[in-house]
């Protein structure tokens, strides 16, 4: 049977050009790798190295054999690597679930950085929105929410992120009134209003800036709402950041005023109190606090 240790030595002998360099790469006598190689030859029954020349070099069978073992070696180093990561007790896995108006590509970014620290742990991202978040960190489904939670509710242990600010908006056109900052509700009331939809299934579902007794179209995503939104089919509150350049070109309008308000949210990176936490856990728990004090909160970003 061939064995790991003569596919190391073949390696370390091309790697370092002679049978006495790879030898003392691998802290080994050069008789003993000599002696690993010719019997790998004879269980093969083929040559592995073209001795006719003064330097050592593989032949055309070796060259390729050499080739396929490299593959062998690079599982050896990953199965190794996930040996440690158990051993030292850490989890597999982490499931995190991001909010509906969290900023996805800084949070990617943050999360991005530990994943490249932790290669054999897997992460298992999911999308809520409204009080599902919340609810998959209560439920059990989650490690780590990075959402907005209400600070006085002692089931959560929490670090601020950044802030974000609501803004109800619709395209230029859709109302067949003039703007002004005392647009009233009742006159809103006969627009039909975009709402996403809450992923809560058991627990209260959140209810923010919906106007009662209005028409409304239902969508399941905020790239969804803001679409909708822009087709003049509806008016709604998005966050700003998905907005900003549709605000700024006047591809979107603010409809905020005295009676249409928006909101501020703070976003923040939320786990249960209490209770032990896993090494990984853990570590991502530190890994955001590194990053807000490398980076301070903007209101718009992380």
């Amino acid at each position: 049977m061939i064995t790991l240790k003569q596919i190391q030595s073949l390696d370390a002998v091309v790697r370092e050009g002679s049978f006495q360099a790879g030898a003392r790469a691998l802290h080994r006598t050069h008789p003993s790798v000599i002696t690993l190689l010719k019997k790998l030859e004879q269980q093969l029954g083929f040559a592995l190295f073209d001795r006719s020349a003064y330097r050592t070099t593989l032949t055309e069978a070796g060259r390729a054999f050499h080739r396929q073992s490299l593959r062998l070696l690079e599982d050896h180093a990953e199965l190794a690597e996930l040996a440690d990561h158990l051993s030292r007790g850490r989890e597999t896995r982490l499931r995190i679930v991001i909010g509906d108006v969290t900023p996805l590509a800084e949070t990617l970014r943050i999360l991005r950085g530990f994943a490249d620290r932790y290669p054999r742990l897997q992460l298992d991202l999911g999308f809520e929105n409204l009080a599902g978040p919340r609810e998959r960190l209560l439920d059990g489904e989650a490690d780590l929410i990075v959402h907005h939670v209400d600070p006085s509710d002692s089931r959560f242990e929490y670090q601020p992120l950044t802030h974000v600010e609501i803004i109800p908006v619709a395209a230029p056109g859709f109302l067949d009134f003039a703007l002004g900052p005392d647009i009233s509700l009742e006159a809103m009331r006969r627009y039909p209003q975009c709402i996403i939809r809450d992923t809560a299934r058991h627990s209260e579902q959140d209810n923010y800036f919906v106007l009662q007794g209005a028409p409304c179209v239902t969508v399941g995503d905020q790239h969804t709402k803001k679409a909708v939104i822009q087709q003049g089919m509806a008016w709604g509150h998005m966050p700003e950041f998905l907005i900003a350049d549709e605000l700024a070109a006047g591809r979107l309008v603010s409809l905020a005023g005295c009676h249409i308000k928006g909101a501020g949210v703070d976003i923040v990176v939320a786990r249960l109190g209490g209770g032990r936490k896993g090494e990984m856990a853990r570590r991502l728990w530190e890994h955001f606090q590194e990053q807000a004090t490398a980076s301070p909160c903007a209101s718009h970003g992380i």
